[in-house]
């Protein structure tokens, strides 16, 4: 089961998604392994600041927990948390 329910986590995910610049492989060789998709990354952080959990919770084989934590740094360092944080996120009730 989700930490948090699809109708809330899609739309959140897409908007997130929208914010982030277009991504440049600037290795030399272009040899490195394939980035993992940002949905997964997306949806593990979510996971993580829902539940509580340390990113080496969510860790697997194929997503390590310092690649979670390299991504929400580079995604802190573009500013894309504040921009969807000025966009409305999370919405206000009441």
């Amino acid at each position: 089961m989700p930490a948090v329910p699809s109708c809330i986590r899609e739309p959140l995910r897409e908007e997130f998604l929208a914010l982030l610049p277009p991504r440049v492989d600037r290795h030399p060789l272009g040899c490195n392994r394939p980035r993992i998709d940002d949905r997964i990354v997306f949806d593990k952080i979510v996971e993580a600041l829902v539940c509580g959990c340390g990113y080496e919770r969510l860790g697997d084989r194929t997503r390590s927990a310092t690649t979670l934590r390299r991504r929400r740094d580079e995604w802190i360092a573009a500013g894309i948390f504040e921009s969807l944080r000025r966009s409305g996120w999370p919405p206000t009730t009441g």
